[in-house]
């Protein structure tokens, strides 16, 4: 893996970014100190969201509020406390 200095930054910028582009992840340093990673974005979590939604969904199944209780019920309750 290549490590870039950050005073060779500004002047590879172009040349990094593309081989960022083709997923590829760069350590920069400072002094021979590694201080940040170049790399490509994480990718979105939409597929972690859909997928704990669902959990959740699953697990509300068969669980109740109680005897009749609603949602509302128990709001309304909290305010009168």
């Amino acid at each position: 893996m290549t490590t870039v200095a950050i005073p060779e930054l500004t002047t590879r910028l172009p040349e990094l970014l593309e081989r960022v582009a083709n997923g590829e992840r760069i350590p920069l340093t400072d002094g021979g100190r590694p201080v940040a990673v170049l790399g490509p974005p994480d990718p979105p979590a939409t597929d972690d969201v859909r997928r704990v939604i669902a959990e959740m969904r699953e697990l509300r199944k068969g669980n109740t509020l109680g005897d009749g209780l609603t949602v509302r019920q128990l709001i309304e309750e909290g305010r009168r406390s």
